[in-house]
């Protein structure tokens, strides 16, 4: 018996196929970065841009004082810096330093690699799906993102 066997078809195999992908990503990406928790590597991801930490909170739909948190460890760490929003003196900006958008780049170019080798798929198809995967993602925040992330 095969795994296709085991599988009904259309809807299962899609299904199956969503969660192999996020499995072995998971499972490839838990080594990027063990210094960083995920959490972290997720705020490094999110600050592409000068963000306010309000705005980040709500990104990352994390409380403000577990943004705060993480930006005091990220800060230690020299790959954050925090400035007052010109805009709003009372706001805080919180921006990627030099070595910040540095290990950034490196965990999202780890990261296309992953998917990459982890998908197989031919360069064409992988633009084509990593296309269809920003829809999709864009499809999802419209409609409201899950009360929770799953990490």
């Amino acid at each position: 018996m095969t795994d296709k066997d085991e599988i009904d078809g259309g809807g299962g195999d899609m299904l199956l196929g969503v969660v192999l992908l996020y499995w072995t990503l998971h499972e490839r990406l838990e080594c990027l970065e063990p210094e960083l928790s995920k959490q972290e590597r997720v705020f490094l991801v999110r600050l592409s841009v000068p963000r306010r930490m309000g705005d980040l909170a709500r990104l990352m739909q994390a409380l403000p004082s577990t943004v705060t948190a993480l930006a005091d460890g990220l800060e230690a760490r020299g790959l954050i810096l925090r400035r007052r929003d010109p805009e709003d003196r009372r706001a805080w900006l919180l921006e990627l330093t030099e070595a910040g958008h540095a290990r950034r780049d490196g965990m999202l170019a780890h990261v296309e690699r992953a998917m990459r080798e982890t998908t197989g798929l031919p360069e064409a198809d992988f633009d084509r799906f990593a296309e269809l995967l920003t829809r999709i993602r864009d499809h999802i925040r419209a409609d409201g993102l899950p009360k929770e992330l799953p990490f």
